[in-house]
């Protein structure tokens, strides 16, 4: 199963993985707590990772073609909630 990470360092790593799973939790099969959480697309399974200084997203993709749609939707519901701090995108790889 392909697989893309990407972390954003941030002291607010915690509020955001909660904010992204309340969130999607709204049409998507979600867990989380304060520094955890999965999410369940139907292209790909997210796992998010919370620290004092970094937010982490595994995506495990149904397929490769689906790597750029999984940094999109992650990073484009992220920048609403991170927009003070300047997001623009997470750190791919």
């Amino acid at each position: 199963m392909p697989q893309i990470t990407g972390h954003f360092d941030t002291p607010h790593a915690s509020k955001y993985l909660q904010q992204l799973c309340k969130h999607f939790g709204h049409k998507r099969e979600v867990s989380f707590d304060d520094t955890t959480g999965r999410v369940s697309f139907d292209f790909a399974t997210a796992h998010l990772e919370a620290t004092r200084e970094r937010l982490t997203v595994t995506l495990d993709l149904s397929d490769a073609n689906d790597a750029d749609r999984g940094r999109h939707v992650i990073d484009k519901h992220l920048e609403r909630f991170a927009f003070r701090e300047g997001f623009e995108k997470m750190m791919w790889a």
